[in-house]
């Protein structure tokens, strides 16, 4: 009989000290049977991640990314070979490896490498030999065999990869809530565990600053159609499944609010309004290797015109320095910036059909005094850029506009 293949992946706060590592240990030999097999992949111990960043930092400004992933990865080795010795200790038979190891083949975009290949060799021969496999997430190796590491939150991006490439049954990812809530519970304590949610809606949850899933991750997952089941390590509770498509009768309009304050904002002053103006300013930020996001331009009667956009607060330092080299080549006014902006956001699949969604947004949050100096819409979700001092209680009327807590 063909056996059951599980990937479970761990976070960082499931594996943080030793009894964790031990719980979670138990936790895995409880699953095993004689009908399936299992692979595990972990996150490094608790905040190991930031101790290490801040150790770079510390070093220098400008940590080159080829030696931060390097230092990054080994996070990960430390919390595997710790798990696999406590499977071990309960008496059954485990084997930890790297990325490189299980054949994790990615390009050469050093902090945020994209995943081309994976060989997984080791791990069939393991299952052969009827091994629990712990592998160490956020990583890879390029064709030159330069350790890569895929983003934070790249240990989610592992184990759906190797969901697929294993063709597994089922990817569970534990963490330390229990499941996907309709905002972060820590800001609204009438926050709801939603039970079932699609590809489309957590896709954009985590683009827009929900921390439970890596949004890379579930670009994948939606690709091949992987359903995941997102559960907590300390609870045997159901958690949440993130599927392709709701089995609802009627789509609810809004599924959740989140915030990030993970973004930064750039104005470009007094720029020309003429013609490929645009094309040539992206076009300098995008030869930095700097994603953007919102962009808002306002054509003034002096026919010059203000444009602002936003960028992740990690590439600010890249993009900076892009954006005047490019507004001097323009003969632009000066460069302004701000880091102090929060991005709020309402998703729900249901908007397509519902009307009012935007007037309700605006409507609450002007009653509350938060104002909205940007905004950006998708086919499922609204975003506002306000002030960062502003964010929770943003959240905290959005979620009680659109009755999430009921």
């Amino acid at each position: 009989m063909k056996k059951k293949i599980i990937v479970q992946k761990f976070g960082g706060s499931s594996v943080a000290n030793v009894d964790r590592i031990k719980a979670v240990a138990k936790r895995i030999v409880e699953r095993k049977t004689a009908r399936n097999h299992i692979v595990v992949v972990v996150s490094a111990l608790g905040d190991t991640t930031d101790e290490l960043e801040k150790l770079a930092f510390q070093i220098t400004k400008t940590p080159p990314e080829r030696e931060m992933d390097m230092l990054m990865s080994t996070g990960e080795q430390i919390s595997c070979s710790l798990l696999a010795m406590a499977i071990k200790k309960l008496g059954k038979a485990a084997i930890s490896f790297t990325g490189k190891q299980v054949g994790i083949k990615t390009d050469k975009s050093h902090t945020k490498a994209r995943i081309e290949t994976i060989n997984g060799k080791c791990i069939r021969k393991a299952f052969d030999e009827n091994k629990i496999v712990i592998v160490a997430g956020y990583q890879g190796v390029t064709d030159d065999n330069d350790i890569t590491t895929l983003g934070r939150g790249g240990s989610d991006l592992t184990a759906v990869a190797l969901a697929q490439a294993l063709n597994a049954d089922v990817c569970e990812i534990y963490t330390d809530v229990k499941g996907i809530y309709t905002t972060d519970p820590r800001i609204v304590k009438e926050a709801k565990k939603i039970k079932t949610i699609t590809f489309d809606e957590m896709l954009e949850m985590a683009s827009l600053g929900a921390q439970i899933m890596q949004a890379r991750s579930i670009e994948v997952a939606k690709r091949f159609n992987i359903p995941i089941h997102v559960r907590s390590s300390f609870s045997k509770e159901e958690g949440t499944m993130i599927v392709k498509q709701s089995q609802k009768l009627e789509e609810i309009s809004i599924q959740g609010v989140t915030s990030s304050k993970s973004d930064a904002k750039i104005t470009i002053c007094a720029v020309p309004n003429q013609t490929g103006i645009a094309a040539k300013i992206f076009s300098e930020i995008s030869k930095a290797d700097v994603n953007v996001d919102i962009i808002v331009q306002n054509v003034s009667h002096t026919k010059h015109t203000d444009i602002s956009f936003t960028v992740p607060k990690s590439d600010f330092t890249k993009a900076m320095k892009a954006a005047n080299i490019i507004a001097k080549r323009i003969k632009a006014g000066n460069v302004t910036q701000d880091k102090d902006i929060a991005r709020v956001s309402i998703v729900g699949s249901g908007m397509r059909s519902h009307h009012g969604i935007a007037a309700k947004m605006f409507e609450a949050l002007a009653k509350n005094k938060v104002n909205i100096d940007m905004i950006s819409t998708s086919e499922i979700s609204i975003s506002c850029i306000i002030n960062s001092k502003q964010a929770d209680k943003a959240v905290k009327a959005l979620h009680t506009a659109f009755q999430l807590g009921k």
